[in-house]
């Protein structure tokens, strides 16, 4: 009798947690703002690991080549990405389009946060590491944010 409830309780406990997962699965894959910068984000995330896979595979042939190869290739994965899964564009543009506005962009953020650093550097030399580390993490989270709203506003 008891494991007859406990089993009952458990089916209701696993029935509850599939719908709860139902949902939050269904937001994601959703056209919302919201759902958009977290699969925004996964993307960014993966797309940084294919950089580190690259570099660390290309490190024997110097770190600027890597650093190079890692960058171009790692930007062209995640417009590919941003376009068929953030944004769910495939049907509305197409790939080369994709890859020549998204780089652009890309290329600004580098701009901007090499601009962003070296601005802090120069004005408040002496940083300590961490503050500089934070200011780093705020930076690329800013350009980050705002690639985000030009792809979403003008690309995609």
């Amino acid at each position: 009798m008891i494991l007859a409830a406990a089993d009952l309780a458990f089916d209701g406990y696993s029935r509850l947690r599939a719908q709860a997962f139902g949902r939050v699965t269904g937001f994601l894959r959703g056209d919302h703002a919201l759902a958009q910068l977290i699969r925004f984000a996964l993307v960014g995330g993966l797309s940084n690991i294919a950089y580190a896979l690259l570099f660390v595979a290309m490190i024997g042939i110097g770190p600027l080549i890597a650093n190079i190869a890692g960058s171009i290739l790692s930007t062209v994965i995640a417009n590919e990405l941003h376009r068929r899964l953030t944004f769910r564009a495939a049907g509305r543009v197409g790939w080369f389009t994709a890859q020549w506005e998204g780089g652009g962009l890309a290329v600004i953020g580098l701009g901007v946060s090499t601009a962003a650093l070296a601005g802090l550097d120069f004005f408040a030399p002496g940083l300590g590491a961490m503050v500089e580390a934070g200011a780093v993490i705020a930076i690329m989270a800013a350009v980050g944010g705002l690639r985000f709203l030009a792809l979403r506003g003008f690309v995609f």
